[in-house]
């Protein structure tokens, strides 16, 4: 495997602008010969998808949903990042990629982080010309707020549902070029496996979720644009259908996968109610623009919290964090409630919580003004825990919301594996070793819309379009090799469930590497993964078939790529022998309890080559160099 990022050289303002210059071109009347698969319809990957076929690409998007419009990109509340200054308040360009690559602890590309804070500009003028609802303020001009790991309003909004109405103007888009023709929509339609010929990407295979047809799909190029891998843990903020399958077959097909362990904890969720729970729900960090978070001085605390004096309560990131009060970034934030919790100062049932309290703010600017900026948030508080936020503070704790690690790629977005390109969260560009919040829904956006439309066209002026088809001997090859893996989950017929096995592993990864992980705990996990693995495939029971629809079979095939997956990140957070943004190990910290990189030793993009079941994977390094920031310990105080 060679890593060849194919970074620009030159002045990094310009790296982006030259780059776009050498790019080769498709021209007009040859674009519509050549056929691009578009899998996930998200913010990444329909945008990707509207704007190939507008430029006249011949486009099959698929989506294992019932419409392009239930991607999980709605899931995405506060806001997306971009570096207009309309607030005047200092922000740039310069500083959103200063911003960004600090609050990622120095393990992301310089080069890919400008071209994010570059094309940021342009994402906001597309989305209002798209009609894009964001909030304005009274004279019209588009309202700003504040998010995590920034001390400017850089994010835009549209209340509590930004990812939904950006993902209406994006679906709109992509509808229009379904009417015209030039995208071919498959949905229900799941990737179970990626073709390779001659060592370039040419096609997929597919499993219709409603008849359970196998279907091939042969293509000049192919889109991978399928989220995040959150749901290895369980429990997590992801809607239940995001899994890692698409991602995980592309690396078994030889797409390398970069930093694996690098997951995010968001700090501002629901904490569990109990066992019977299947998943959490976030609450936008737009909270705590003025939600102050707090737990009380003394452990085990039994009062209501409006009977706790101000004297007896801990503000404890503003006090550790006076700098950036509340809106540190997430991984801090989380670890600092993990901590509050840990020293018995936790609330609510099991003590694994903390108050997040708009008390002050109600007072101060009102309720009427609270209920405009996050009023379907506090309702949907109010329906999953029966309390009231205008009159009590939410309880939130920390919970897995967003993956930094995914496939690798270069400058293009492309994989190792040639025509095989990968967008937004499915990749591990553009974030290091943590995301700021406001930043998935920028990246997602900027890949599809202002990215992927030029490196592509570079990568096809080099192929000859259709050059290969689906009658092609490596598809039925792969579609044999899908075929048999189906057919064996079927055949097993234990007596588990498949979610049994999924809460199983879940709950061994979050303790073993979650919000902290250490060597012996990640030692054990190691261990045990493959004897788990080895136990669904004895044990597991699936009923039905699959000639039909089969939601069990669904779940079955992601749980057993997890289980392959889950020993991937494990090994990877054991080679990292340092502490970096989400990625926590408790043997290297600082005295205060910081995270402590070894940039003399870690400063790098770890790749894993897939070697076999059970086979030990080969690590790659690509290393990372900082010529426009410099290196410092990351502080916010």
């Amino acid at each position: 495997m060679k890593l060849d990022a194919k970074l620009p050289s030159g002045p990094i303002e310009k790296s982006w602008d030259t780059r776009r210059f050498e790019l080769k071109l498709v021209n007009p009347a040859n674009k519509r010969k050549y056929r691009v698969l578009v899998v996930g319809t998200g913010l990444a990957g329909g945008s990707a998808a509207a704007s190939l076929a507008e430029l006249g690409y011949e486009v099959d998007a698929f989506c294992f949903q019932d419409s392009a419009r239930r991607a999980h990109s709605i899931a995405a509340q506060g806001g997306i990042n971009a570096a207009k200054n309309y607030q005047g308040d200092g922000d740039s360009v310069w500083r959103l990629f200063y911003d960004t690559v600090k609050g990622g602890d120095f393990r992301a590309r310089e080069q890919n982080v400008y071209r994010l804070a570059q094309v940021s500009l342009n994402i906001i003028d597309q989305c209002v010309a798209q009609g894009v609802p964001f909030a304005r303020e009274y004279g019209g001009v588009l309202a700003n707020r504040s998010f995590g790991g920034a001390q400017v309003s850089r994010t835009f909004y549209a209340r509590g549902q930004t990812g939904q109405q950006l993902l209406l103007g994006c679906y709109q888009a992509l509808q229009r070029q379904v009417q015209a023709g030039k995208v071919r929509m498959h949905a229900r339609t799941e990737l179970l496996d990626v073709v390779v010929v001659d060592g370039q990407c040419r096609g997929i295979v597919t499993r219709d979720l409603v008849s359970g047809k196998i279907e091939r799909w042969a293509g000049d190029a192919v889109v991978l644009a399928t989220g995040g891998y959150g749901n290895v843990f369980y429990l997590s903020t992801n809607a239940k259908g995001c899994n890692v399958t698409a991602a995980w077959r592309a690396h078994r097909r030889g797409a390398g996968f970069a930093n694996p362990c690098y997951t995010q904890i968001h700090p501002t969720c629901i904490p569990v109610s109990g066992d019977y729970q299947s998943k959490l729900t976030l609450m936008s960090e737009s909270l705590r623009n003025d939600g102050r978070i707090w737990v009380p001085k003394q452990a085990g605390e039994k009062r209501r919290p409006q009977d706790i004096p101000e004297g007896e309560r801990d503000y404890y990131l503003e006090r550790k964090y006076p700098s950036f009060g509340n809106l540190c970034p997430r991984d801090i934030a989380s670890r600092a409630a993990k901590e509050a919790c840990d020293s018995g100062r936790g609330v609510g049932p099991g003590g694994l919580g903390v108050y997040l309290d708009f008390a002050d703010s109600i007072r101060r600017l009102g309720e009427d003004a609270i209920r405009e900026r996050y009023g379907n948030l506090f309702q949907m508080y109010d329906k999953i825990t029966g309390e009231d936020p205008y009159r009590n503070p939410m309880r939130i704790y920390p919970a897995v919301h967003y993956t930094m690690g995914g496939l690798w790629v270069d400058y293009h977005l492309m994989s190792t594996v040639p025509g095989l390109f990968v967008l937004g969260e499915a990749n591990f560009s553009d974030h290091g070793a943590n995301r700021l919040g406001a930043s998935a829904l920028m990246q997602g956006l900027a890949d599809g819309y202002f990215v992927l439309p030029y490196t592509i066209g570079n990568y096809l002026a080099g192929q000859k379009a259709g050059a290969t088809d689906a009658n092609h001997a490596a598809f039925a090859e792969v579609e044999n090799e899908v075929r048999a893996r189906t057919s064996k989950l079927l055949g097993v017929k234990g007596s588990r469930s498949v979610d049994s096995f999924h809460r199983e592993l879940g709950a061994l990864v979050w303790d073993k590497c979650g919000m902290a992980r250490n060597a012996a705990g990640l030692k054990d996990a190691l261990k045990r993964i493959p004897a788990l693995r080895e136990r669904f495939w004895k044990e597991v029971r699936i009923l039905g078939s699959g000639a039909e629809l089969n939601q069990e079979l669904e779940k079955a095939g992601r749980v057993a790529d997890f289980l392959e997956f889950a020993e991937l990140m494990c090994r990877d957070a054991l080679v990292r022998e340092d502490s970096c943004g989400g990625h926590f190990r408790e043997e290297h910290q600082t005295q205060d309890g910081e995270a402590k990189r070894d940039d003399a030793n870690f400063k790098h993009v770890t790749v894993w080559e897939w070697k076999g079941v059970d086979q030990a994977p080969v690590e790659h390094r690509e290393p990372l160099v900082f010529e426009n920031v410099k290196l410092a310990e990351r502080s916010y105080k």
